[in-house]
């Protein structure tokens, strides 16, 4: 195995990122107009990225397998973005942001990078308000800011429930500025299926045109892959279900290490499942929790009462409640980190609390919210010995205000009033958080390939914090990667057009070919669902939340098994020249069966529990009770840095706490 340079630049960590900048490399805006850079997807990552390099002046293709840039799944992001901008007062600063987002990640991240992110965080916003980007505003008409999980200051800047969805708008509108200049030449409705490596570079990609069938060659002296993440390789997931690890997983197989491929982000605060007939899972934004309350009912005969139909939650009094994250973490209350809330909610339903028929449900309930604003609002008004329901009424129009749409949208769902009866949420998976190993400048070990966005693995360690992802998406796009990939490109001014007439090229897309043609020819009897889902579900089963040794190694095994059998018996409908949504999902499904078993081996090699998942002892083994979660100095157990022995860790952290020595701890990557 190659030994990974990060490339990390030498001083100390607040200097890191200036200094750099100042010695790099740069290219001159007349040689720009030489270069062309590939930008595969156009979500939050990509679409920056391709607004900013053609704003700088090099030729951009960006490719996306949506109808449009704008219906790449960063739409989906809710609750808000990231910034420290301290707008509130409330102590926060550029070494909190980056101090919340390693603690949070279980000190699993590139602190270099981490505090780079949190350096450029604050510009983000500034980018995005000149744009348009309609962010809340408070009385005064200052930007508004939100709580989320895992800090103790409000540094979150929101666009209602929406805020993924204004601020792709905002790159799409800058894509829009250059795709009319010429300088991006957009292709839409077209998925990269490989790389194409000329002298051990990367000089171009095949996609297929989903329309026609075509497959076509691109050429460029870069290719930035921005495709997202693989959350769907357990079928149900809060992603969109287009969102794959296709782009990822095919530069790969061309020598792109892959780093944490097991680390997942389980999402607290999801829509229960109803049935097997989903397709997917629904998230509703952690920015609920600023407001909302999540409990169990404290005694079981009150659970089965619930289940049963026979009592109601509102039939609760407030001493029948466990509001257990209050409990166990008064300092954080509801807004602990994703993967502590998460563990906490399943540990609860596991012991057979759980409200909903399946057992596998939580409650989070805005009762006391809406009472406290109606009061606030009931005295703002001036309103003496306000009602009942006055006060309801007052209290409901701001949560309303806040949160309108999210309850709406429960609403519609569950076919339950939120502002009536408590919601009911359970954790599912959602972000990813290991991805393709990329170095300081973003670059992964194939040289002249870059990974951006959630593609990539290096911010956020082994859990994500809440209104992370799109500060990250815009942080390598607008203000990263424009410097970083030009210290690689001066070195290209001269080299002119990269042909695509090449070996190299014939055999990249004779491999795509073969494999589409064998799709098309298979004569099997099952469908590509039918295999997704049995993924899916030995993936949830026993590389999920709770994993052990065993469990592991079963499941390594099973998909193998499974992947075996798909490739006999899959059956792909229709033509190869002609849109085949069922073909597009064979190609991608086959991708998820080969990264399912990377992500149980590197599971299977880590022993500790940290960020989503917590390693148990398997049944066979010995350990404190069969089955029970391990639990010592060195295994933060149950919920890693944040919960020591049933405790609140602050005063068994790592001693390396204060001092970041950039650590990067056991990045496992596989060619």
């Amino acid at each position: 195995m190659s030994v990974l340079d990060s490339k990390v630049p030498k001083g100390p960590i607040k200097d890191k990122w200036t200094t750099y900048k100042d010695k790099i490399n740069l290219v001159n805006p007349a040689n720009k107009r030489l270069i062309d850079v590939i930008v595969v997807g156009t979500g939050l990552a990509g679409g920056s990225a391709a607004a900013t390099l053609a704003e700088l002046g090099y030729n951009v293709k960006a490719f996306a397998y949506q109808d449009s840039p704008r219906r790449a799944h960063s739409i989906a992001a809710q609750g808000g973005i990231n910034a420290a901008k301290n707008y509130q007062g409330d102590g926060d600063s550029t070494y909190r942001l980056f101090y919340d987002t390693v603690k949070g990640g279980d000190y699993r991240s590139r602190e270099a990078n981490v505090y780079r992110l949190a350096e450029v965080s604050a510009n983000i916003i500034d980018q995005c308000v000149a744009q348009g980007v309609p962010f809340a505003r408070d009385y005064g008409g200052l930007l508004d800011n939100r709580s989320f999980g895992g800090v103790l200051v409000s540094r979150t800047f929101y666009a209602k429930g929406q805020t993924g969805q204004q601020l792709l708008l905002g790159a799409y509108s800058a894509m829009n500025r250059q795709i009319a200049r010429g300088k991006i030449q957009m292709y839409n409705r077209h998925e990269m299926l490989d790389v194409v490596k000329v002298d051990g570079k990367a000089r171009g990609i095949i996609a297929r045109n989903l329309i026609t069938g075509e497959i076509e060659r691109h050429s460029a002296h870069a290719v930035v892959i921005a495709s997202g993440g693989y959350g769907n390789v357990f079928f149900l997931s809060t992603n969109a279900m287009g969102s794959n690890v296709s782009a990822s997983w095919k530069i790969h197989k061309k020598g792109a290490f892959f780093a944490n491929p097991c680390y997942t982000q389980i999402h607290p605060t999801c829509i229960p499942r109803s049935g097997d007939y989903q397709s997917k899972l629904t998230l509703m934004s952690e920015s609920l929790r600023n407001d909302g309350r999540i409990w169990v009912p404290k005694n079981m005969d009150d659970v089965l009462a619930i289940r049963e139909g026979r009592k109601k939650p509102t039939d609760l009094s407030e001493d029948e409640r466990d509001y257990y994250l209050e409990r166990r973490y008064p300092a954080f209350g509801n807004l602990v980190p994703r993967d502590v809330a998460s563990r906490a909610a399943k540990e609860r339903c596991d012991a057979g609390y759980g409200v909903n028929a399946t057992g596998e449900a939580v409650y989070l309930d805005f009762a006391a919210a809406i009472q406290r604003y109606g009061k606030e609002q009931a005295k703002i008004q001036g309103i003496a010995n306000p009602s009942a329901d006055k006060i309801y009424e007052l209290g409901q129009k701001i949560v309303e205000a806040k949160y309108g749409n999210l309850f709406q949208m429960y609403e519609k769902i569950v076919d339950e009033n939120p502002y009536e009866t408590p919601m009911m949420i359970y954790p599912a998976v959602h972000y990813t958080m290991g991805g393709v190993w990329v170095d300081y400048n973003l670059m992964t070990t194939v040289p002249g390939l870059y990974c951006i966005g959630e593609a990539n693995f290096s911010d956020h360690g082994a859990n994500r914090l809440g209104a992370s992802a799109l500060m990250q998406g815009l942080a390598d796009g607008y203000f990263v990667l424009p410097y970083t990939i030009g210290d690689y490109l001066s070195d290209d001014i001269r080299t002119g057009t990269i042909p695509t007439d090449t070996p190299e090229f014939d055999e990249a897309e004779k491999e795509v070919k073969d494999r589409i043609d064998f799709f098309i020819n298979n004569k099997g009897t099952k469908s590509v669902d039918y295999f997704h889902k049995r993924l899916g579900k030995v993936m949830w089963d026993k590389v999920g939340m709770a994993r052990n040794e065993k469990g592991l190694k079963e499941a390594m095994a099973e998909i193998k098994a499974i992947r075996e059998e798909f490739w006999k018996e899959v059956s792909v409908p229709g033509g190869a020249n002609e849109m085949n949504p069922e073909l597009e999902k064979a190609g991608r499904v086959a991708d998820f069966l080969e990264l399912g078993e990377l992500f149980a081996k590197d599971a299977l090699t880590r022993e500790e529990s940290c960020g989503g998942h917590f390693r148990e002892e398997s049944a066979e083994e010995d350990g404190p009770q069969k089955g029970e979660a391990k639990r010592n100095d060195k295994d933060f157990a149950f919920v890693s840095a944040w919960e020591y022995k049933g405790e609140p860790a602050d005063a068994v952290l790592h001693k390396e706490e204060l001092e970041f020595k950039d650590i990067e701890l056991k990045q496992r990557s596989y060619k």
